[in-house]
């Protein structure tokens, strides 16, 4: 099967995966891949999709390549969900086993009945009978937002997740990279896709170590230092980050820092990047490459390369994909892109992606904002409110930013300070140097600071892109005090 000819280009002593502590090299992962098929199968319902609730590991891995051996559907549950959206995931999926770190957590969500089997998880069963839906094709289901009571299912293929994973492995194959440090959850589209997968086909060893090793802890908490340390230890040559994490590690390191000097590929996608942070990583030294992607196109859909990128763009398409800009500005692409779980009709030729961008005579494509995003302001002018907000997350100072002022005089913000202690007047100064850059409508006259927008919180997305009405309902009497209060001057 496709997910297996990477096995052939690996030396037979050279690990394809490893925690810093357990080494797969291609034997032991076949062995590992065998042992996993034998407890599926011999489950009560071999058949029935089989879910994964634990943090990053070979193991975690390995389990996904033999569902896709044995013809299985996976479905990772993210670690942030809560119980209630776990349930449901397990309910609409029609899941009938679960692989997680113990037996007592498997219960609580129904999987009393503990299957025989030997690895660093465990497997168990339901006792119940669930309803599973047609999933015929179907290799994985990944949950696009996990902030909702009820997160919406996209279903892939195993060869439109190898595909994606092939494109990049030709575009990276000029920096002949041997080492992925995996710093995402597995369960988040991105990391399993454009780490684990593009490094077995590159023939790069993949380093899994648990996230707490790699600096992320729970839903939104990141430390910098421990994260530059694991990059230091395992001598990444490639990494993923989302915005957040790549200003975290450029204001806690150094220019040109030894502790991250043997990195040849740094890819930063989830959402929006401002400018301005990807030109400090690049003076730090750091390379850095904006990409652009969706669940529904298996994650990456283009990508900033070596010899091809352009600053302020997220990059030519991958070598499969095609890309059209409507009329009214929307992005939509071409090619093999999954339909959404209980879909009743066939997924057109184009998918209509939400997001409004242009590209350059030389196809390399900038993304301007979300469609339903756009503010019309009470005096007619429309905003994307992503132009202001990259400029304020390019200040250094502020971590996340949410502009608001639909129907309303003028623009506001809420603001999260990149640390516990920067000072009101810090924050002040960013936005007025953000307002000398911008016309007068499109400037934030007033703004709050507010907690972290996390997954956790539901404030934002798994790959940290702030939902925009969960946090004004959230701060509905803050952000309606911005405009009853005191007017701006």
């Amino acid at each position: 099967m496709v997910m297996y000819n990477f096995l052939d280009s690996f030396p037979a002593d050279k690990p394809l995966l490893s925690d810093g502590q357990i080494n797969l090299d291609r034997a032991a992962l076949q062995a590992r891949v065998d042992d996993v098929s034998i407890a599926l199968n011999a489950r009560h319902a071999p058949r029935a999709p089989v879910a994964i609730l634990a943090d990053n590991s070979p193991e975690w891995l390995v389990i996904d390549l033999a569902t896709q051996a044995l013809g299985l559907t996976l479905v990772p549950l993210p670690l942030f969900f809560t119980p209630a959206q776990w349930a449901h995931v397990l309910q609409q999926t029609g899941a009938q086993a679960l692989f997680c770190a113990n037996p007592a957590s498997a219960a609580a969500l129904g999987f009393a009945r503990v299957v025989p089997y030997h690895g660093s998880l465990v497997l168990c069963e339901s006792t119940g009978v669930a309803t599973a839906p047609s999933l015929d094709g179907v290799q994985k289901i990944t949950f696009t937002s996990g902030t909702t009571a009820s997160p919406k299912g996209v279903c892939l293929s195993g060869d439109q997740q190898w595909e994606v994973a092939n494109a990049l492995r030709l575009g990276v194959e000029p920096l002949a990279l041997e080492r992925h440090l995996c710093l995402l959850p597995f369960a988040v589209l991105l990391e399993n896709i454009a780490g684990p997968y593009t490094a077995l086909l590159s023939g790069a060893t993949t380093f899994c170590p648990p996230l707490a090793e790699t600096g992320l802890a729970g839903a939104s908490q990141f430390d910098p230092h421990r994260c530059i340390a694991a990059i230091e230890k395992y001598q990444a040559h490639s990494i993923i980050l989302l915005p957040q994490m790549l200003q975290a590690i450029v204001m806690a390191s150094t220019d040109h820092d030894p502790r991250l000097s043997s990195l040849r590929f740094v890819a930063v996608g989830g959402a929006r990047t401002p400018p301005q942070l990807l030109a400090a990583a690049q003076a730090r030294g750091i390379p850095v490459f904006e990409g652009y992607g969706l669940s529904e196109c298996a994650s990456v859909v283009a990508l900033n390369l070596p010899g091809a990128q352009r600053s302020g763009s997220v990059g030519r398409p991958l070598s499969h994909r095609h890309l059209r800009i409507a009329s009214d500005g929307e992005i939509e692409v071409r090619g093999n892109h999954a339909h959404y779980l209980g879909a009743t009709s066939t997924p057109s030729e184009w998918l209509s992606t939400g997001d409004l961008g242009h590209r350059d005579a030389d196809g390399f494509l900038y993304i301007d904002g979300r469609k339903k995003d756009i503010l019309i302001t009470g005096f007619g002018r429309n905003v994307s409110p992503e132009w202001p907000e990259a400029l304020l997350l390019g200040s250094g100072v502020i971590a996340q930013a949410l502009v608001l002022g639909d129907s309303m005089p003028y623009l506001s913000a809420l603001i999260v300070p990149a640390a516990a202690g920067i000072r009101p007047a810090q924050l002040q100064q960013a936005v007025d140097h953000v307002n000398s850059a911008l016309p007068d409508y499109a400037q934030i006259r007033r703004w709050a600071a507010v907690p972290p927008f996390t997954p956790a919180n539901g404030e934002a997305t798994a790959n940290g892109r702030p939902r925009r009405a969960a946090i004004q309902e959230r701060h509905a009497t803050l952000i309606a005090s911005l405009y009853v209060t005191e007017q701006p001057q």
